[in-house]
């Protein structure tokens, strides 16, 4: 398999262009200049070897490895073994991010040093980095999404004066040696199906398009194109949800098809009529999780950090100009505003926006992909209001990545202010290996302190809890609201039941049920159960105000808009009577217990918004011991806007 640099490398000639670069002049009147000086910036950081890795804080940029170079098959499945750091913060500077953005700031400002940079540091990559050796290695889907970003910046470089002839050779032979890692683990790719699948897939249909007379290239681009589209066909459900439960895998998923469809829209391919549907119905879904102010989603599920095609200068965490790119893409109009003054529609689905003699008020659908109004039981946006709900209510066909079923994420004012945690770090000792996915951690509630489901591993869990809707046709039609139950705990003989209802525009109502599934299976001789309710907040001052009435708890926090306030009261119902019942509030922030009694646990009180980062937030927490049924009810009081 290929060999190292300057070691009888065969030369094969790469196709430029594979897809239409967007307008110059147009494009750089299109960027403000706010965009304009981020992007230079983060590009002259990269020139003096800083860079920023999740869109994150900056760190040293290391091509290098630390550790001696060996096969990459010794490594495999013992990466923990040779080196100390996680080891996604060596694949991240790998995957080449960072070349996108030396090529964008090349774009809008033609400026050489940038090229210089880029060949500079691609040399010393390949390098230090021999082909089949180090870390770079192990991860086929590592592998494949820097052959994303070769490609990519070579685009845009191939006509400046300091791309030499060498370069692309030298270019050209990396991109397929890098094919051909691809293939021998291609299997645990299928395996696994999910973006590990997706992403190579891509990699080899942009190698077999880049380098038309290397010898697999026939090969690569066919079969990269047949799995990805298999792939989106057994990944995406028909309501458009994906098959890893995450925001941010969700994200990576778009911006993979979004890729593959401009490379192939240049050699006239168009994904199946099935593709289409399920991809316009993907668009859908995360376009109905961001909160319209500020462009953010919940943090929902596992949430690695990535953002493979940075083509933005907006904040990591905000989707709109994915959503944006295909919902123009996929769906032939965007329903977000200003949409062709996106930077990454311009790069990705510049194709797709309406010719300038076209009529305008007409979408141009390049997919002839409907854009589908679905609506989404779990999710209340009420029109004419700035605060929405997300239920997680999940009905599992695939492995899921956390116990969170019932979790609730709201939001009001573009604030998100019950969280959902997210993921910091996978791959670090105890207690920080993925210890965010657990049941304790997200907005729901604990019985007897287990899970939902069965903890089996670090990314694993069995014995899933399934949810389900309930209609709730007879509620009342003014109110509205939704709700959910899930069966984790059917093996303690209850069912769990939340309901949540907007009673007006600044209050909103969550009840949660505990209900005897099975009266002779009890978890204990007495019959009680110890029900925890959890709320994570952001890390905002607070006041815990209980005027000496122990059955309810009332804490109010300070966001940037007024004061918020969270009461909660518990009842326990039975044979028709209603008893009050004492409650034990904790409240932890950051790992440390600043009120109530509860375990100090050190991984209480956190939030996660971008891999490998963590920010303090307001855990608090109401426990009780009581038997069935049990009855919490939570009232979010938000001030009113003033005028």
């Amino acid at each position: 398999m290929g060999g190292f640099p300057g070691q009888n490398r065969s030369h094969f000639t790469l196709r430029q262009p594979i897809f239409h670069l967007p307008g110059k002049d147009k494009f750089i009147e299109l960027l403000d200049q706010e965009s304009q000086v981020a992007l230079l910036a983060e590009a002259d950081d990269l020139l003096q070897g800083q860079i920023k890795i999740f869109g994150g804080e900056q760190v040293p940029f290391r091509l290098k490895p630390s550790e001696a170079q060996a096969h990459w098959t010794v490594y495999e499945g013992r990466i923990s073994d040779y080196v100390e750091q996680d080891i996604k913060y060596v694949w991240e500077i790998g995957r080449f991010g960072w070349a996108f953005t030396l090529a964008r700031a090349y774009y809008i400002s033609q400026q050489e040093e940038y090229v210089k940079a880029f060949w500079s540091y691609t040399r010393e990559f390949i390098e230090k980095n021999p082909p089949y050796y180090g870390l770079q290695w192990v991860s086929a889907q590592e592998v494949a999404l820097r052959i994303i970003g070769f490609v990519f910046a070579y685009q845009v470089f191939a006509n400046s004066e300091f791309t030499r002839p060498e370069d692309k050779d030298l270019l050209g032979w990396a991109i397929g040696v890098h094919a051909e890692r691809i293939l021998p683990t291609f299997s645990y790719a299928r395996s696994q199906n999910n973006n590990h699948l997706l992403s190579e897939a891509a990699g080899l249909f942009t190698a077999g398009l880049v380098l038309p007379d290397h010898p697999s290239a026939h090969k690569w681009r066919k079969m990269g194109w047949n799995i990805f589209n298999d792939g989106l066909q057994h990944q995406i459900s028909p309501d458009g949800s994906y098959i890893q439960h995450s925001s941010n895998y969700h994200r990576l998923m778009l911006q993979l098809a979004l890729w593959v469809n401009l490379l192939a829209s240049h050699v006239n391919e168009v994904f199946p009529d099935q593709t289409c549907a399920l991809l316009s119905a993907a668009t859908n879904w995360l376009f109905s999780l961001i909160d319209p102010i500020s462009g953010g989603a919940p943090n929902l599920g596992p949430n690695d950090g990535a953002y493979i095609l940075p083509l933005t200068s907006g904040h990591f965490n905000d989707y709109k100009p994915v959503i944006k790119a295909a919902q123009i893409a996929f769906q032939g109009e965007a329903m977000l505003p200003f949409a062709d003054k996106e930077e990454m529609v311009q790069w990705l689905a510049s194709g797709s926006l309406p010719k300038p003699e076209e009529n305008t008020h007409q979408p141009f659908k390049k997919t002839s992909s409907p854009i589908l109004k679905l609506s989404y039981p779990n999710i209340l946006k009420p029109d004419n209001t700035d605060t929405w709900a997300y239920l997680r209510a999940a009905h599992f066909t695939s492995r899921p990545g956390h116990a969170d079923q019932l979790h609730l994420d709201l939001w009001w004012h573009g604030l998100n202010v019950a969280l959902d945690a997210g993921t910091y770090l996978y791959n670090a000792p105890p207690p920080w290996d993925n210890a965010l996915k657990h049941t304790q951690i997200h907005n729901t509630v604990t019985v007897d302190g287990q899970q939902q489901m069965t903890n089996a591993g670090r990314f694993l869990y069995l014995d899933w809890a399934q949810a389900e809707m309930i209609n709730t046709a007879q509620r009342e039609k003014t109110k509205p609201s939704i709700t959910a139950q899930h069966h984790g705990y059917k093996h303690l003989g209850l069912t769990h039941q939340r309901s949540v209802s907007m009673e007006a525009k600044d209050h909103w109502v969550v009840v949660d049920q505990l209900i005897s599934s099975d009266p002779k299976h009890l978890s204990s001789s007495s019959g009680y159960h110890r029900a925890r309710l959890h709320w994570l907040l952001p890390d905002w001052p607070w006041v815990l105000d209980n005027p000496g009435d122990q059955s309810m708890c009332l804490l109010k926090i300070k966001s940037p808009d007024g004061w918020i306030e969270i009461m909660i009261t518990t009842k326990n119902i039975l044979g028709g009577n209603q008893s009050r019942i004492p409650l034990n509030p904790s409240i932890i922030r950051a790992g440390c217990l600043l009120h109530g009694e509860a375990e100090n646990s050190p991984t209480r009180g956190w939030f996660s918004p971008t891999y490998g980062r963590k920010d303090p937030a307001i855990s608090f927490a109401i426990e009780i011991e009581e038997m069935l049924p049990l009855e919490f009810t939570t009232n979010w009081l938000f001030p009113a806007k003033e005028l």
